[in-house]
């Protein structure tokens, strides 16, 4: 069998890579093929595309993604309120429990003002002599001095040639001076002498007298 492809005598041998033909005829360039581009990224399913500054264009939201968004904007706001009611809450309570305290207590202050106004001091009278000595109280009791002929006179009890009048709030015992105090009867107090006579009471719309002229 002879091979109609193989050259006759006197023709050469083709050449691996040469297109081969009836001789005479024009030879066929081989198909084009572009040359491989060198670390040309390969395309495929899954690969994503890089993101270029002031090229690509964000993606517009779906609308389950701006429902989302508004739910979750709407829930702070919400949230927002609930805490500016209950803050402001707090404030106007604070603020009525202040007004509330500063009310009590000058209710307080007024009632003690009122209790120290109405309860009169407790005032120790003591009797002295002329030279302001402190001698025992009878001397300035009415019952002894009008019965041993004494009288009283602007606040001075005449017994014989001596004089007497109380101290009132003065220190000391029988037989030193008086250390301070006064000889004028304090308005509006209980006077008592240190052996319990009552020489004056007083107190809060209560007119002060004395259960002896010698006051």
């Amino acid at each position: 069998m002879t091979d109609n492809n193989l050259p006759g005598p006197g023709q050469p041998t083709p050449q691996p890579g040469q297109p081969s033909g009836p001789a005479g005829q024009p030879q066929q360039p081989p198909p084009y093929q572009p040359a491989p581009q060198p670390n040309a990224p390969v395309k495929g399913k899954g690969s994503m595309r890089e993101q270029q500054a002031g090229v690509t264009k964000p993606r517009q939201a779906t609308v389950a993604e701006q429902r989302a968004r508004a739910a979750a904007l709407k829930a702070q706001q919400e949230r927002f309120a609930a805490e500016s009611a209950a803050f402001e809450k707090r404030r106007k309570t604070r603020k009525r429990w202040l007004i509330g305290g500063g009310v009590t207590v000058g209710v307080v202050a007024l009632v003690a003002i009122w209790y120290a106004a109405a309860s009169p001091k407790n005032v120790t009278a003591q009797c002295t002599d002329s030279n302001n000595v402190i001698v025992d109280d009878d001397y300035c009791d009415e019952s002894y001095y009008r019965s041993h002929g004494g009288y009283s006179s602007g606040g001075f009890i005449y017994i014989g040639g001596s004089s007497y009048r109380y101290n009132y709030g003065g220190s000391g015992v029988v037989g030193q001076k008086a250390v301070g105090g006064s000889y004028t009867a304090p308005k509006g107090a209980n006077v008592t002498t240190k052996s319990g006579t009552s020489v004056q009471r007083g107190g809060f719309g209560v007119s002060s007298g004395s259960s002896s002229s010698g006051g």
